[in-house]
């Protein structure tokens, strides 16, 4: 694994880079775990852009991952290592011994070949999945779920992991890739190391088309419209005044929106 760059041949070959996939073993997904992908272009059901800069981009098909590692006591080998056009982290074909089939995050040092395991008998090895009371404290985890049995929610993404830093009764204690330090039940699954594909943060696009193959479309600035279009918009000149703000004069970037009382009491301590 590691970045490739290229002889600057065009402009834009310059600043390209793109992440090695000589680890991944196989090219074609498999049919049977595959899903058709509704894209709504930011619309909603009547037709309104209500997310901004969404459309195009490449066709995909939606790959069914098995976030809840539900399978107990069946052990199963890695067949193959994939892309995943849908999400930044790559993916692990595991062949069960009943014969079932199905996707899983790749972890870091999960190679084709190598048995996974899941329940209370597992090994603490990557890409193995147990609770989180059958987990030693140290360990460094991803795929946590939120509530028993809902299936995995949090550190999904390229290069994330969470570190099991106490037990105490039935809760656990666990810092997010975020810095938050948050309790969990310690019912709750969680797959043993750090989600792979770690050079994705560092890759460079290089060039406005490679934005649009991921179905973003470009976003014009505050300060380049006139004032009837945007707060930031006007003025003789380059003028930074003004706090940032939404095309509807909400405040935005940095501004706190969390609002859930509900899990509250389930920070210890919030994220840097």
């Amino acid at each position: 694994m590691g970045l490739k760059s290229f002889n600057p041949y065009t402009a834009s070959r310059r600043f390209i880079t793109v992440v090695d996939k000589s680890h991944i073993t196989k090219q074609e997904p498999e049919k049977a775990l595959l899903e058709p992908k509704k894209r709504s272009g930011g619309r909603n059901n009547h037709g309104e852009i209500v997310v901004w800069h969404r459309g195009g981009g490449h066709k995909k098909q939606y790959r069914k991952v098995d976030f809840r590692r539900d399978k107990v006591g069946i052990p199963a080998k890695v067949a193959a290592i994939e892309y995943d056009p849908n999400r930044s982290a790559n993916l692990a074909l595991l062949h069960y011994a009943d014969g079932d089939k199905r996707y899983i995050l790749h972890p870091v040092g999960l190679e084709v070949g190598a048995t996974v395991s899941t329940g209370e008998g597992a090994d603490i090895l990557p890409g193995n999945a147990l609770q989180i009371k059958h987990i030693p404290p140290g360990t460094m985890v991803h795929n946590l779920e939120l509530n028993p049995g809902r299936g995995g929610q949090v550190v999904r993404s390229a290069g994330g992991s969470a570190q099991l830093l106490s037990k105490e009764g039935d809760i656990a204690l666990v810092k997010l890739p975020s810095g938050e330090v948050r309790k969990f039940s310690l019912d709750c699954m969680a797959t043993v190391g750090q989600v792979g594909n770690l050079d994705h943060e560092n890759e460079t696009f290089g060039k406005a088309g490679r934005t649009r193959w991921r179905g973003i479309k470009p976003t014009v600035r505050g300060v380049a419209m006139n004032p009837v279009d945007h707060p930031h918009g006007g003025g003789e000149g380059k003028v930074k005044g003004n706090h940032p703000q939404t095309p509807w004069a909400f405040p935005t970037l940095g501004k706190k929106t969390r609002n859930n009382k509900r899990t509250d009491r389930n920070i210890v301590e919030r994220r840097k």
